[in-house]
């Protein structure tokens, strides 16, 4: 049997309750994906050009500090990795989280949550940053609601 890890980020609280809810289905250890500086609203207002997460994802290569880390990163098979779909695809702080690790023979499986917005191309620009030596999944969006008995169905699928 494999060994998990749920790793996510969240500011509004949706992306870490789907992450909970994943964890508990399939027995995985979580890591909230912190930046070092928390955002605020004003950081967040996405109608404001100069705002921190405009400026940030407007960057593709920006890598905000993040807190903590994954100590046992060796010790996992699979990791999903989750967060909610900012300008099209994963926020920033995601980035960091990806490009700290060694990701080779492990399988990562993204999943955002959106009210609307697809996954779009987010899998492919996960595989960039990990590496070939990963096997980056296709990814799904899930809404804020989501049951426990979706959640078997869609991570029995993946074949973990």
């Amino acid at each position: 049997m494999s060994k998990k890890l749920v790793a996510f980020f969240s500011v509004s609280g949706v992306t870490s309750r789907v992450a909970q809810e994943i964890a508990a289905v399939e027995g995985a250890d979580c890591f909230e994906i912190r930046p070092e500086v928390a955002y605020t609203q004003e950081d967040l207002d996405w109608r404001n050009p100069q705002s921190r997460s405009t400026l940030e994802m407007k960057d593709l290569d920006c890598r905000p500090a993040i807190a903590g880390s994954v100590e046992n990163m060796a010790d996992y098979d699979v990791v999903f990795v989750g967060f909610p779909i900012w300008w099209g695809r994963e926020p920033s702080a995601v980035d960091t989280f990806l490009t700290g690790y060694d990701f080779s023979g492990k399988k990562i499986v993204p999943f955002c949550t959106s009210g609307g917005s697809d996954i779009g191309k987010t899998s492919e620009r996960i595989q960039s940053l990990v590496g070939e030596g990963a096997c980056v999944d296709g990814g799904k969006r899930l809404g804020g609601e989501v049951s426990e008995a979706d959640l078997k169905i869609w991570t029995e699928g993946l074949k973990l």
